[in-house]
């Protein structure tokens, strides 16, 4: 369930930061995707812009079982057979902050790959009140459907420049909760780095396990970057999945939690009030070092 002051914390930034047709308009040429920068929580200034220079960037369509799925693709220009890395959004969808993570990623040597995973839902960028986006598209998108899409994302890696050796999936907020998901799902993977992502909830049919039901269960290590401000995710939560994992099996055992002293929840967007440089900085270094130690660089 989506907590009552994330909610109230992204009503705020949608009323703060609307941007206007012709500013929407200017960040999808910018970025040459159809769905990466449409509208909803973008600032007028994010703040990190990464150079595309000497990458292939832009849109992608994946095939699924028969339907073709968004995404952004980034990767460096010069170089073939890559490591690859999945980039998973937040609630929002694959706007301009996902999109420049991919960038960032590909300048540090990855093919990286962002799929719109609400795409068949609905256009999580047209909504403008964030219960409304939760409750008519967000939480009607089922676990298994996410699962096959990432695997049918890194089917479309292998086949067009990507290194199946080595592969690694981070992601934030509502996407760092389906890191823990894939690692469980995925015997592909060689890391994990999950953003704040929930890991206690409410089961149900399209939400049957959350990140403590399979914490032993991992097919490769995962780090999770959270904040102890965040008010959506209790440090007991935290607490409870560190039990779960220290239970479990090898890549459990070896997986690892950070958290950042006053760091509140989506402190690396950089494009919201939340963000917090520092703990930004510092989970981005950990999160490339994550992939190197564990075979994905």
């Amino acid at each position: 369930m989506l907590q009552q002051d994330h909610i109230v914390e992204g009503q705020a930034l949608l009323n703060a930061s609307a941007l206007s047709p012709n500013r929407r308009s200017a960040i999808k040429a910018a970025l040459g995707v159809g769905y990466a920068a449409s509208a909803l929580p973008i600032m007028a200034q994010t703040a990190i812009k990464t150079s595309t220079q000497g990458l292939i960037t832009g849109e992608v369509t994946i095939n699924v079982k028969g339907f073709s799925m968004p995404a952004y693709r980034a990767m460096p220009a010069d170089k073939k057979f890559v490591p690859v890395v999945l980039v998973l959004s937040e609630i929002f969808g694959v706007h301009e902050y996902i999109a420049d993570v991919a960038n960032r990623f590909a300048r540090a040597g990855y093919l990286a790959i962002a799929p719109e995973l609400f795409v068949r839902q609905g256009d999580a960028q047209s909504y403008g009140e964030v219960a409304k986006l939760y409750a008519e598209v967000i939480s009607k998108v089922p676990d298994a459907q996410v699962a096959g899409d990432l695997d049918a994302s890194l089917d479309w890696a292998a086949a067009n420049g990507g290194d199946m050796s080595r592969v690694g999936v981070t992601g934030f907020c509502w996407g760092g909760r389906q890191v823990w998901l894939y690692a469980a799902h995925s015997r592909r993977i060689k890391g994990g780095v999950a953003w704040y992502g929930r890991l206690v909830g409410a089961n149900n049919e399209l939400t049957p396990k959350n990140p403590i039901d399979i914490a032993g269960q991992l097919n490769a290590p995962v780090l999770g970057l959270y904040g102890e401000a965040d008010t959506g995710i209790p440090l007991d939560g935290v607490e409870k999945m560190k039990v779960a994992l220290a239970a479990g099996n090898a890549n459990s055992k070896a997986s690892q939690f950070v958290l950042y002293k006053d760091a509140p929840h989506a402190f690396h967007a950089d494009y919201r009030p939340s963000y917090r440089k520092e703990a930004a900085d510092d989970g981005w270094k950990r999160c490339l070092a994550w992939f190197k130690t564990h075979g994905v660089a």
